[in-house]
């Protein structure tokens, strides 16, 4: 679980409203990494994401009646890196409705909102999701891999926008039920899978596709301390090293999930690894890639690894 204090997905030095005075930001999305989706007009409901992962969905469920800007949606940029500024503290100020990870993963939100006193409706995805902490104590806060939480997540979103606009109330509930029909089919692949590949060993570098991965009844074999000190940005001890390269070379593992967003030597040498012992390989990311919306990059991440598993 990412914190305040470990590798934050946050500001860096604090939100204090001095600091953000004295920072230099454009309003050009493209300068800081933010997205705007839909026709702006002055009757749109001004949503606000943490993640174009979250802005996708309210856009689906909002439609022309929400004007929606996702803060982090560069598929090259490592979110853990991120570096909120003054741009995203003035979009979150304008926001009626905010839709955050939490978890650890965004608190820079948090922390801009209170600075800003906003009155927007927050939706924490992670409270929403009702996920507690793993086995051992750490809680896996990319409940966006996790259908069942994304179902809860839409019809949250719905009932913000309805809370925004009541004259819209039944689009906002239609269009929410019809994207909770399409994650079905999801459901029904992770159960294709468990039923062919279930107790079947993995590997991964970080718990970003853990819960995708665990709903197709897949075992991560990758030495905890191996994918906490990846995702905290930390060194791998050389024995923790050696022992998740031995499931390669020794053939323990039918496929490895890892983070393409968070690259550095350490996973680069797992890659290498897997690919040298003939291991299929499935990247993930944690925003969505360019031309996809959550949907379709799902649907890619389940069928890719279905086809791992087959080979």
């Amino acid at each position: 679980m990412r914190t305040p204090s470990s590798r934050p997905l946050a500001l860096i030095a604090g939100a204090s409203l001095a600091l953000l005075a004295g920072c230099g930001s454009s309003s050009d999305s493209s300068n800081d990494g933010s997205t705007s989706q839909g026709a702006k007009s002055s009757s749109a409901i001004p949503v606000v994401a943490s993640t174009n992962v979250y802005g996708d969905i309210a856009k689906q469920i909002g439609g022309d009646k929400v004007d929606v800007t996702s803060i982090m949606s560069n598929p090259d940029q490592d979110p853990h890196s991120y570096e909120a500024n003054t741009q995203n503290q003035l979009t979150l100020s304008k926001a009626k409705v905010v839709i955050e990870n939490g978890g650890g993963y965004d608190d820079f939100v948090d922390r801009m909102l209170k600075s800003s006193n906003s009155s927007a409706e927050v939706i924490n995805a992670v409270k929403v999701s009702g996920k507690s902490a793993l086995k051992g104590g750490e809680l896996n806060e990319h409940v966006w891999y996790d259908f069942p939480t994304v179902a809860k997540i839409a019809d949250s979103i719905a009932a913000a926008l309805r809370m925004a606009d009541s004259a819209d109330a039944a689009t906002f509930t239609r269009n929410a039920d019809i994207f909770k029909a399409k994650l079905t089919p999801l459901q029904t692949k992770e159960a294709d899978i468990k039923k062919k590949h279930g107790g079947e060993a993995i590997g991964i570098t970080e718990p970003v596709p853990l819960y995708m991965t665990e709903a197709s009844g897949l075992v991560n074999k990758t030495p905890k301390e191996y994918s906490e000190a990846v995702e905290e940005g930390d060194d791998v001890s050389p024995k923790i090293l050696q022992e998740t390269l031995a499931l390669y070379s020794g053939k323990q593992v039918k496929s490895l999930v890892y983070n393409a967003q968070t690259s550095g030597p350490q996973t680069q040498r797992v890659e290498d690894a897997a690919k040298a012992a003939g291991t299929p390989v499935v990247p993930v990311t944690e925003t969505l890639p360019k031309g996809k919306d959550y949907l379709g990059w799902m649907t890619d991440n389940v069928d890719a690894l279905a086809s791992a598993l087959g080979k």
